[in-house]
């Protein structure tokens, strides 16, 4: 009866997941298959598969046509791959300290990083603006400095989450194997990258992600920072094709399918590694 009992609770249990992730991947699908059709039979064949006479590809031509298309991707993964590992880097030197450093005022640095969750981007992105424009780094036209403007607010909105991840999981990491390591001569950086970031892969992995993916969906801040044509990003070029098309549907959905579906693969490769760490961290800290 048991053993009945469970079966029956599973095969609920799949039918909510089932329901569940049909609600979440349909909208994915509807907006990839409207993007194969023209922009005046979307509304009336909006539920229809694109076949035969709906199958169009004008307005993949059109976007790749008349929009930078291949300029916003460079820019857009070049932006999100730095600040990826600029957040690995400094939160993880920052967590191995706090973790394993006694030093004045480290309670204080804990509490600080916890606040800076409590901030959103939308509170502090004015005194941000200003002191960038100040350095002279904002509207310019080099494009170094540009993607640096963006840069460096990604990299401080992703680092109190990363030391958050990274101390908890350092935490729960045996000391022994770091004194092993200085006895045999290494130094503090030794320890730190031959030691520490071997053990915690799928941590930093889980932190490398999350930080590329927000970065890569960052439009608040590329609305700001990236105004120069050449310069958007793929998700501020996709804002900028929104306001000019106006209710070009096909032109939108194959916008917005050119912006998700480079993301749903970084995902679908690399999924194991964010349920790993994140489940890692969870059991470690």
């Amino acid at each position: 009866m048991k053993k009945k009992k469970f079966e029956v609770s599973s095969i609920f249990i799949y039918i909510v997941l089932i329901f569940w992730s049909l609600t979440t991947i349909y909208p994915i699908i509807w907006v990839i298959q409207n993007s194969f059709k023209a922009k005046d039979k979307i509304l009336a064949n909006s539920f229809s598969l694109p076949i035969g006479e709906l199958f169009t590809l004008a307005n993949y031509k059109k976007a790749f046509g008349n929009l930078n298309i291949f300029g916003a991707y460079r820019n857009s993964i070049f932006i999100s791959t730095v600040v990826a590992l600029s957040v690995v880097v400094l939160a993880g030197m920052a967590s191995f300290a706090l973790v394993r450093y006694s030093f004045k005022l480290k309670g204080t640095l804990q509490s600080m990083v916890m606040a800076a969750m409590m901030f959103p981007v939308f509170a502090t992105i004015i005194p941000v603006f200003s002191m960038e424009a100040k350095w002279g780094i904002t509207n310019t036209s080099s494009w170094g400095l540009t993607m640096l403007s963006v840069i460096l607010p990604q990299i401080a909105g992703n680092l109190a989450f990363a030391i958050v991840v990274l101390t908890g999981f350092i935490r729960g990491l045996p000391i022994e194997l770091e004194e092993a390591a200085y006895l045999e001569g290494c130094n503090v950086f030794q320890i730190f990258f031959k030691v520490v970031v071997p053990l915690t892969k799928p941590s930093f992995a889980t932190v490398a992600i999350f930080s590329f993916l927000w970065s890569y969906n960052d439009l608040f801040t590329q609305m700001f920072f990236l105004r120069r044509p050449e310069m958007r990003a793929i998700t501020r070029l996709l804002n900028e094709l929104t306001s000019q098309e106006g209710t070009n549907y096909g032109l939108m959905a194959a916008a917005v399918t050119l912006v998700v579906v480079p993301v749903l693969i970084v995902y679908i490769f690399l999924q194991k590694y964010i349920i790993k760490g994140m489940t890692a961290g969870a059991v470690k800290g």
